[in-house]
């Protein structure tokens, strides 16, 4: 678990991590609404050529980026499994024992694959590139438009700025009860599926009594410094569009342009 990095922040000096984060979300929502559009392989490719120049741009290190895919193995592995058991169309291209894999369950699976990937990719590049103030700033800034018919823009901010900010400390209270049961003898690994199931409780329970605690002093802590959810409140960092927000936003809008030009066009 400690090798997870979703949600974690890298200090780093790049062009990235000194950009709008409103112009980083905007360019984010965009890049994964063009993660959808059925392009094919080439037009996945491009996409993910530019999402890599951008990863470079940021500075970080692909064993960094390779540690938020990890934990997506299993389930695309499961996938693989689901759809060669399901789908049955196409030309066959195993043939073991009777038992047949069809053409259209890989390239299905591969394509989910690489929108996964894609994805992921996307994501830790903006929470690691941004502070978590930052994001809450710049969510709250983008819905703010949707104040006038009742959306509590400040809240919905608010809740994704602390999920961001617990999420790494709830990944080391988890290592930390897991090694605290391990010294009490529980085995996590080994045994059978009941004594796993056990074993699991074991560390799920005491991390819900243990986020409920962390939540209920947050809160005290809030209403101690006379937080005010509906209160009008003015700010010491004010975001503002320089050149390079526009580069950048003109290259992504350009980006998805093209591969929906190529879709429609049929060149793709």
């Amino acid at each position: 678990m400690k090798n997870i990095v979703l949600g974690r922040y890298i200090p780093l000096d790049s062009v990235i991590h000194k950009m709008d984060p409103r112009a980083k979300i905007i360019a984010m929502i965009t890049l994964l609404v063009a993660i959808f559009i059925d392009t094919g392989y080439i037009g996945y490719g491009i996409i993910a050529a530019f999402i890599l120049c951008a990863v470079f741009l940021a500075k970080l290190k692909l064993d960094f980026v390779w540690k938020a895919l990890k934990p997506m193995l299993f389930m695309l592995c499961f996938l693989l499994v689901i759809n060669v058991l399901v789908l049955k169309t196409g030309y066959v291209l195993v043939d073991i024992f009777g038992f047949k894999i069809y053409s259209d369950a890989i390239f299905q699976t591969l394509y989910i694959v690489i929108r996964l990937v894609l994805m992921i990719i996307i994501t830790t590049l903006l929470t690691a590139s941004t502070k978590p103030m930052d994001l809450t700033i710049a969510i709250e800034d983008l819905l703010s438009p949707f104040k006038v018919i009742g959306v509590p823009a400040h809240d919905i901010a608010m809740m994704i700025s602390i999920a961001l900010r617990f999420i790494p400390t709830l990944l080391e209270e988890s290592q930390r009860i897991m090694k605290a049961q391990e010294s009490r003898g529980v085995d996590l690994q080994e045994g059978s599926f009941k004594e796993k199931v056990m074993a699991i409780l074991s560390l799920i329970v005491p991390l819900f009594v243990s986020s409920f605690q962390r939540a209920d002093d947050l809160a005290n802590a809030m209403e101690a410094r006379g937080y005010n959810p509906g209160g009008k409140r003015v700010r010491y960092k004010q975001l503002k569009f320089v050149l390079r927000d526009y580069i950048m936003l003109l290259c992504v809008f350009g980006l998805v342009a093209g591969l929906i030009a190529t879709k429609v066009t049929g060149i793709l």
